[in-house]
């Protein structure tokens, strides 16, 4: 005679060895992270295979910065701020094989204009791979945030997460974008 115990055991184990394996939920995007320092560039993130993001980029990076593959450099600094040197940026990228985009992008007085035209350079395939860059990667980031929301359609969560794993630290550039994504769903 069979023990009812034994019984029980056996049809658990059969029904576990039966069950579907438990599915884990997709794991998000992993947030970018510092890579490896580039000479003469403040906080450089490697944001995918197709962007990266900086702070100041002094004049002497950008052959490296074509070394790594970028194609062109989308630099945000206002040529009145000190250490921007905008001419010699450009002359110094198109010696290094890389096209040069300057988009002056004011943190004081972030302007919709700016952004609409970030859209533009970011979604043109001649220019990926981009090296963005502005004084300290607060305003790549603002823009990169616009970007991710308006193009890729991420939520407002992740983008922030990785807005702020790049470099967004100012509240007034985190409302602009913000408000600026707002302002295309209208």
């Amino acid at each position: 005679m069979t023990h009812p115990l034994l019984i029980v055991a056996l049809l658990f184990a059969v029904s576990a060895i039966q069950a579907p394996p438990a599915t884990s939920p997709p794991s998000p995007t992993p947030l970018p992270s510092q890579a490896p320092p580039i000479e003469g560039v403040r906080n450089y993130t490697k944001v995918d295979a197709t962007i990266g993001c900086a702070g100041a980029t002094e004049v002497k990076a950008l052959p490296g910065i074509a070394t790594l593959g970028y194609k062109a450099v989308l630099n945000l600094r206002e040529e009145t701020e000190a250490g921007a040197r905008i001419d010699e940026s450009r002359a110094a990228a198109a010696a290094a094989g890389l096209k040069y985009i300057h988009l002056p992008f004011k943190s004081a007085a972030p302007d919709v204009k700016v952004a609409d035209e970030f859209l533009k350079v970011v979604a043109e395939p001649a220019n990926q791979p981009l090296f963005i860059h502005c004084g300290s990667g607060n305003r790549a980031a603002t823009l990169w945030l616009i970007k991710r929301m308006v193009i890729d359609k991420w939520t407002e969560e992740r983008s922030l997460a990785e807005a702020k794993a790049i470099g967004l630290s100012s509240e007034a550039l985190q409302k602009f974008a913000l408000d600026y994504v707002a302002s295309r769903k209208s």
